[in-house]
């Protein structure tokens, strides 16, 4: 059989399963369910077929801050490959999430004997790394306020790869306190300022607008 193309991979990223020929199974995760914890061994890469996945760390007081939102088309969990045994984040479905689960040494192996895939799989990472130092760098010097418009034009699929269409945001408030660090109230405020400028129509879902986009650009 004709090794696929890197060309070919990135287009239909999900043709990577073809080749690996074992060890890999294929599971439904309901929104909010948790994938793996931190300290729970590791054994094994994810791929996110349908949904996406929130990627927490927790401090020494116990406090998560949210490093990553992972989409379809993406890995995770590869860390595992290298010398590390446990995990240290934990992982959880934001939406409905469609995973397949690929055990370690059969990822070992395909990368080894699958030279175009082994290339595919490091420019991933490569890019997973810039935005995952991009989400701290903004953690850590942005405002509550600006975290929370990065996480919603996120959400909404602006500015994703694939050209995604635009959609409303569905995550609560609770939630969206939870992945941008700050307090329901906080939440609250922001929201109501936001839609006061017109960034976002907020009911039971939020609107985004591309005026939202345009404020955090501003800055």
């Amino acid at each position: 059989m004709q090794e696929p193309t890197t060309d070919a991979l990135q287009n239909d990223p999900h043709k990577f399963l073809a080749l690996i020929a074992y060890g890999r199974t294929t599971s439904n995760f309901l929104k909010d369910t948790t994938i793996f914890s931190r300290g729970d061994a590791a054994d094994s890469v994810y791929f996110i077929q349908d949904g996406r996945v929130r990627v927490t760390i927790a401090s020494g007081d116990g406090k998560q801050t949210t490093v990553a939102i992972l989409e379809e088309g993406e890995f995770f969990g590869e860390s595992c490959l290298g010398n590390q045994d446990r995990r240290i984040a934990t992982t959880s479905a934001l939406t409905d999430c469609r995973l397949t689960c690929i055990e370690k040494a059969a990822m070992n192996e395909t990368l080894q004997i699958q030279p175009e895939f082994a290339r595919f799989f490091m420019r991933h990472l490569l890019s997973k790394n810039i935005r995952i130092e991009r989400s701290v760098i903004d953690h850590l010097f942005n405002s509550s306020e600006r975290r929370l418009a990065r996480r919603l034009l996120v959400l909404a699929n602006y500015g994703q790869d694939g050209n995604l269409p635009v959609v409303p945001v569905t995550v609560s408030e609770e939630k969206l306190a939870e992945l941008v660090g700050t307090t329901r109230s906080s939440i609250d405020f922001f929201l109501s300022n936001f839609r006061e400028r017109g960034f976002i129509d907020y009911e039971n879902e939020i609107v985004v607008h591309p005026s939202l986009l345009n404020f955090v650009l501003s800055d």
